[in-house]
């Protein structure tokens, strides 16, 4: 099948450099996900009266509220709440991007595939290919009587 045994040995060099390549993906993408796994995500509003943490899902898992939250109504602090935790999760967002970036690469497809995956997912009000019939009006800042986050003073993302 081969002409010559120099042919068969480029072709078998190849392969070694293939299956390298495979070994070296697959332990940047067990780094990455080791990395992303222990992410959080921290913001807090404006008046520094609410304090979110996110996991590396999204999820919220701390909550702090400070006393001065008393002064406020049960619908304002509310409102904080979900603002500081979709802040969160945009820090999240950023802390994600960058990982990945350091990990695969700026310019690698699966990167910006990881990266696409999840602000889709975190983010999806961002996201031009949201279902809004799976999920009507719960945009955040879209729904009615809800004013967004711009007018009422986006909260801060914390590190």
């Amino acid at each position: 099948m081969w002409a010559d045994e120099a042919a068969l040995d480029a072709v078998g060099r190849r392969l070694d450099e293939w299956e390298s390549s495979f070994a070296d993906r697959a332990a940047r993408a067990r780094t990455l996900s080791t990395r992303v796994q222990a992410l959080t995500g921290n913001a807090h509003s404006p008046d520094r009266t609410v304090e979110v943490t996110v996991d590396s899902t999204g999820l919220l898992v701390d909550l702090r509220l400070d006393e001065q939250v008393r002064q406020h109504s049960a619908a304002q602090t509310a409102r904080q709440v979900l603002a500081t935790t979709r802040a969160a999760q945009a820090d999240l967002m950023r802390r994600i991007t960058a990982a990945t970036n350091e990990t695969l690469g700026d310019d690698d497809p699966a990167a910006a595939a990881i990266v696409d995956s999840y602000r889709r997912r975190l983010l999806p009000a961002a996201s031009p290919r949201r279902d809004h019939r799976a999920d009507p009006g719960t945009a955040g800042g879209d729904r009615p009587g809800h004013a967004a986050a711009a007018d009422r003073g986006a909260p801060d993302a914390g590190r």
